[in-house]
């Protein structure tokens, strides 16, 4: 009988290593790549056909998630119509194992008649396509996955490693933040993790704000901390934040100062509050309270006054963790 593990682990050593040998084929022209698309005044054009196709497809869609407008065209569809969609200020990026794929030869020269720069992605860096591509990136490997080297599988990981790399190379160059992902990413999970602010779960009731003034009774400290989630924020004259006391805060005080009772606020308090605002994400706001080992932030407005709490609990329950 076969052994089916090691089939199975021989399989992804193979792919492991040619995504490995994608390193040394990160050079000038890639760069140069990177730069065309930067300066790219239209939209990535990604095609290809068959199991090229289907990887374009997600290059395509991981592309556009990151901040670099694309879409795929199917080389057969072009054919027939579809290539209509391309325009003179977009960049056609080609994906073909052998260099020598029908569909994409054929669609070529209406690339060259639009106008079109046309980026190359192949095993075969001395093909037809490559002849007629103004950039070519290197995805050949030694063998392929399947033990009759004709299945596309390490050919396939290795040109969907050079894709991922392009998008994240070009996202980060462009600075893309968090804030631009959620606004591609409004559903499901994702969305719900990303643009959620502070002010979609905090807890804003006047029951619920924890508040107490420089100079109040501990007894009233204690209090406030064990209705309102375990922390309390202390206010001057005006009601401005000056300070936190957390359990943490407490527990201190009580093993290094003595007799509490004879405390103030102030006395125990951190003076340098880790807090959050309103339209902050909350996921920001989860990140904020993990990196600093705590459970609970209190809101506060633009002038530094608190009008809610946001406790790490809630946050898991809606789904943002």
């Amino acid at each position: 009988m076969l052994d089916i593990l090691n089939i199975a682990k021989k399989v992804i050593s193979l792919e492991a290593e040619s995504v490995q040998n994608c390193l040394n084929k990160i050079n000038e022209t890639f760069v140069q790549v990177v730069e065309e698309i930067l300066n790219c005044p239209g939209k990535i054009v990604v095609t290809g056909i068959g199991k090229s196709g289907l990887i374009g497809r997600k290059i395509a869609a991981t592309l556009s998630s990151t901040g670099t407008p694309s879409f795929f065209l199917h080389a057969a569809e072009g054919l027939h119509g579809d290539v209509g969609s391309v325009q003179p200020r977009d960049i056609a990026l080609l994906i073909s194992k052998s260099g020598n794929t029908d569909a994409l030869l054929q669609l070529v020269p209406v690339f060259e008649q639009i106008g079109v720069k046309i980026i190359l992605i192949t095993g075969a860096t001395q093909s037809q396509l490559a002849e007629h591509a103004d950039y070519v990136l290197d995805v050949s490997v030694e063998r392929e996955a399947c033990p009759l080297d004709l299945a596309p599988t390490a050919s396939s990981i290795s040109t969907l490693a050079i894709g991922d790399a392009l998008a994240i190379t070009l996202s980060t160059v462009k600075n893309f933040k968090i804030e631009d992902f959620a606004l591609r990413h409004p559903g499901g999970a994702i969305g719900r993790r990303i643009l959620d602010r502070v002010m979609d779960h905090m807890l804003v009731k006047s029951e619920n704000v924890p508040i107490v003034k420089t100079g109040a009774d501990m007894k009233q400290v204690i209090m406030e901390m064990t209705t309102k989630r375990g922390i309390t924020s202390v206010v001057n004259e005006q009601g401005d934040i000056i300070g936190v006391i957390t359990d943490g805060d407490l527990r201190r005080a009580i093993y290094g100062k003595g007799n509490i009772f004879q405390l103030n606020p102030e006395d125990i308090m951190s003076p340098h509050p880790k807090v959050t605002y309103p339209d902050e994400l909350a996921i920001n706001a989860v990140k904020k309270m993990e990196d600093n080992g705590i459970t609970a932030l209190i809101v506060i407005n633009t002038q530094s006054k608190p009008i809610g709490i946001i406790h790490l609990h809630d946050m898991m329950r809606a789904g943002v963790i």
